[in-house]
């Protein structure tokens, strides 16, 4: 397992994700996957290029996609670089999901692990998380990769845990 930045050479695997993920009708985590992809080369392009500089008010964010020995793409990771106000309330750092046929086997704690030591490599010295207080899953993911409860709040109507993990 390692992580990968968007790669042009992936494109058939990545739809064949983003296909299964939509047919579940699910929100899609993180939101860099509901980037366009009718051009892929542009889809990857912009992901590159919020590397340094984002649209809209976002921050500088880097998107991974996690892939095994066979280029299967399991999920995929964005690293938000610094936090602004949204971000210390809602998503924090990292972003994180795994494609649906994937799901219950580990790869979301080593998503999670794999994203850590690429936000160490991007100069983060701790870093925030955030789930749903119902999900269950995610929170066991944050916790066994070293999470310490921040905070517990309503954002929107649903109950928001944060929690912080050093990166060393």
């Amino acid at each position: 397992m390692r992580l990968i930045k968007p790669d042009f050479n992936l494109e058939i695997e990545y739809l064949k994700m983003l296909d299964e993920w939509k047919s579940t009708k699910e929100e899609m985590v993180p939101f860099s996957l509901t980037y366009n992809t009718s051009d892929f080369k542009k889809f990857v392009k912009t992901n590159e290029k919020h590397e340094t500089n984002p649209e809209n008010g976002f921050v500088c964010h880097t998107t991974f996609w996690l892939v095994n020995d066979t280029n299967e793409i399991i999920g995929t990771s964005n690293i938000r670089h610094k936090l602004n106000e949204n971000l210390l309330i809602e998503n924090g750092h990292i972003g994180y999901g795994i494609r649906p046929t994937f799901r219950g086997k580990g790869y979301a704690t080593k998503i999670l692990a794999l994203s850590l030591e690429k936000a160490k490599e991007l100069g983060l010295k701790k870093a925030l998380l955030t789930c749903d207080k119902l999900n269950i899953a995610s929170k066991k993911v944050i916790l066994k990769n070293g999470g310490t409860l921040r905070r517990e709040q309503v954002v929107n109507g649903k109950r928001i845990l944060s929690f912080w993990i050093s990166i060393n």
